[in-house]
């Protein structure tokens, strides 16, 4: 199969790009062609490598042109965000592709009623990107189902791998908290400390989108949840991540008010965002449909980001390596 992979030198195309090369099918990477992917890999070389501009094609309405000049059977969206976009982009694919796969997110349930969450289960959005992941899920689905292009949507949980930040047990990006962790200080974590974030590995997102270009009848008009097997509070994340260092974590749960006077504004925001939607999802769809089994836990996948950031010279904790 010949597959486009739009926004391919990203989190998810750096894993999702190889798997396809080492599974047989024509690659074409597409991409603002201004870095390399996370991690090298030498299938890249069997790669074709196609420079673009999503947003100004976007705005120019070729975007959907310049993709099928690549001769796609199959495109995988990874970088759309609008429903407008996705509309254009599946108005100018109709009928001249089979299959699009494209990247939505969790978010898209809001704050958890239950837990584990399925896919299909009551939600609420909220935030500009929740909301709008929200709206194109619901435009691609209805286009599949209606008898359209078929589309499939997959909804990671935080993407996490080597390369980039990871969301720490506070719900941010603050390299403090791996630091505390790491010295044995105490930390600080705000609410209750059960609060649930649900990680996955960049890996285990590029596992799924493969396993549903390459199942389509299973696939297609349906969304997956893509996520590591099971997700963490906040505390015991923090208590995983102690480990690494043979140290016990020293956690002092403490009011939001209190906490958001130790951070910046940023990384208030984002311990917001990630704890109190309190999101586990299930990934039983994906399993059945299409024997999706995530490798990665959400321990191990933070570990492996932390690590490659302290041997990249990133992170400074002290002469410490998880």
């Amino acid at each position: 199969m010949r597959i486009a992979v739009v926004g391919a030198t990203g989190h998810v195309g750096t894993y999702l790009v190889p798997r396809l090369v080492r599974a047989g099918h024509e690659v074409v990477a597409l991409s603002r062609g201004t870095r390399e992917p996370y991690t090298p890999d030498d299938a890249w070389q069997q790669v074709e490598r196609v420079v673009v501009d999503r947003d100004a094609e976007d705005a120019a309405g070729t975007f959907a042109a310049t993709l099928l000049a690549t001769r796609p059977d199959a495109v995988v969206d990874l970088v759309c965000f609008t429903e407008e976009s996705g509309r254009a982009l599946v108005e100018g694919l109709r009928g001249e592709v089979s299959h699009l796969v494209h990247i939505g997110t969790v978010w898209v349930h809001g704050l958890s009623s239950v837990a584990p969450m399925d896919e299909e289960d009551d939600r609420e959005p909220y935030g500009e990107y929740g909301v709008a992941k929200d709206a194109l899920e619901r435009m691609l689905l209805a286009e599949s189902r209606g008898g359209g292009l078929p589309c499939t949507v997959v909804h990671p949980g935080h993407i996490s791998g080597p390369g980039w930040e990871c969301v720490t047990p506070a719900g941010n990006r603050d390299a403090r908290v791996w630091q505390a962790l790491a010295a044995g200080e105490t930390l600080l974590l705000p609410g209750s400390g059960a609060e649930l974030m649900h990680h996955v590995h960049a890996d285990d997102v590029a596992l799924l989108v493969q396993l549903a270009l390459e199942q389509p009848a299973a696939a297609a008009g349906q969304a997956f949840h893509a996520v590591s097997p099971q997700a963490m509070t906040s505390r015991g994340l923090a208590r995983a991540a102690a480990g690494w260092f043979g140290r016990e974590a020293d956690v002092e749960v403490v009011p939001w008010e209190q906490f958001g006077a130790t951070v910046s504004p940023e990384h208030l925001a984002e311990s917001e965002d990630h704890l109190l939607r309190s999101h586990s999802a299930s990934t039983r769809r994906a399993r059945e449909a299409l024997g999706f089994v995530p490798q990665h836990s959400s321990a191990d996948t933070c570990r492996e980001a932390v690590r490659a950031l302290v041997d990249a010279g990133e992170l400074d904790l002290g002469g410490a390596r998880p």
